[in-house]
């Protein structure tokens, strides 16, 4: 092969996996029913209890830290800042379904 090949090989590599590195904790949310098809939102609990949706997009963060598969986050169901876990929605009831629904933290623009 000719350098140049090579490099093009391994940008393409560097690419794929890159992909893979996105789609795949995506599709294992959703099977585990924490994240809606096509979105990047998520029912989240902050450390009081509070429910709220939040976007949510595997191994990015611009809005709170990351610390595995809990984010430290505003939460503006009690105006403070808090460790916030993704909650599966068949664990929800309706009514608390319709809470986490009402409030959505802000947007990125």
């Amino acid at each position: 092969m000719r350098p140049a090949s090579i490099g093009i090989t391994v940008a393409i590599a560097v690419v794929v996996l890159a992909v893979v590195a996105v789609w795949w904790p995506t599709q294992v949310m959703r099977r585990r029913r924490m994240k809606s098809s096509g979105t990047s939102d998520v029912v989240v609990r902050c450390a009081q209890g509070h429910l709220f949706t939040t976007i949510w997009i595997p191994y990015v963060s611009f809005k709170a830290v990351r610390l595995g598969n809990k984010r430290y986050q505003h939460c503006p169901v009690g105006h403070h800042w808090s460790m916030v876990v993704p909650v599966s929605t068949t664990d929800l009831s309706d009514a608390e379904r319709i809470e986490a629904a009402r409030v959505h933290d802000v947007h990125i623009p």
